[in-house]
């Protein structure tokens, strides 16, 4: 069971180790500039390699459960699937349900753990494969593996290493978790941080906060949503950028500096690359020679 890009390696690997009865994923959505209905990453995969699919809206009734009796799973994998279980789901095959869950729990259990790891300035992340309970990735581990943050770390490329890393897990571990050999350890609540959903607002620079924190916050919204912020009334994109490490120059927060450097609560951050409404992306030194009276102006 998955939906986006994170969950096809998983099911991958599933294809290599295991006999794979059957893909349950979201249903198609619109997509692009015509809102033709687009099937998930998953979908495509599943359907690549001649695994039947089933996509229901909802899993909340009992009966939308049905397709999955048919095919008498012995374990379920979910990974990044977009549906809270119900206990008629969770219970229905004899080993359970495992979950590819994208931190080191009970670390960022939610929705969003990659966004968040970055975004509190974690050194490491990692994978958690866990067994499935009623509770929001509540579940007792079967095994987490780590990878340190690199400085320069986003979304983006987290994304493809957590989904790398609990592919492999899932190769490694899954026959000794369905044969018993490998027992959950329950999590510390105590513990426990929650990784909201990411929604369009958590892409907003706040010109206060300390040129750390709006890197982290930088790396965090790469690729969606983006960081921004406005100018001149207008949204503007802030696509790369770079903390300044040296003396901090009094300026309000906001304050365009020379070379397209910014003005934080704390230091100074330096634009690299741009994108103003309505235009294309483009390297700041590019933006400055059509736009030299940017430096001196307050963004946000």
């Amino acid at each position: 069971m998955g939906t986006p890009d994170f969950a096809v390696p998983s099911l991958l690997a599933l294809l290599e180790i295991a006999d794979v009865v059957g893909v349950v994923t979201q249903p198609d959505r619109p997509a692009g500039r015509g809102r033709s209905l687009r099937p998930s990453p998953v979908k495509v995969a599943a359907e690549a390699a001649g695994v039947a699919v089933y996509q229901p809206a909802s899993l909340r009734r009992e009966e939308a459960a049905e397709p999955l009796r048919t095919w008498q799973p012995d374990v379920i994998v979910v990974a990044a699937f977009g549906q809270i279980l119900r206990p008629h789901v969770l219970s229905l095959p004899p080993h359970g349900c495992v979950n590819v869950h994208a931190s080191l729990l009970p670390r960022w259990r939610g929705a969003s753990p990659i966004q968040h790891a970055i975004l509190a300035g974690d050194a490491e992340s990692g994978v958690s494969l866990m067994q499935m309970e009623r509770g929001l990735d509540t579940g007792p581990v079967f095994v987490q593996e780590a990878i340190p943050l690199l400085p320069t770390e986003t979304a983006t490329t987290l994304h493809d290493k957590l989904a790398a890393l609990g592919a492999d897990m899932m190769r490694r571990h899954l026959v000794d978790i369905v044969n018993g050999r490998l027992s959950p350890t329950p999590q510390d609540g105590a513990l426990s941080t929650y990784a909201p959903m990411i929604v369009k607002e958590n892409g907003r620079l706040d010109w206060h906060d300390s040129s750390q924190q709006l890197d982290r916050q930088l790396r965090a919204m790469n690729p969606w949503p983006g960081a921004f912020t406005s100018w001149q009334g207008e949204l503007f994109k802030v696509v790369a950028a770079v903390p300044v490490i040296g003396e901090e120059e009094t300026a309000v927060p906001g304050q365009v500096l020379a070379g397209g450097i910014v003005q934080t609560g704390s230091g100074q951050i330096a634009l690299q690359q741009v994108q103003p409404a309505g235009k294309r992306v483009m390297n700041i030194d590019d933006f400055l020679r059509g736009n030299p009276h940017f430096v001196g102006e307050i963004l946000g």
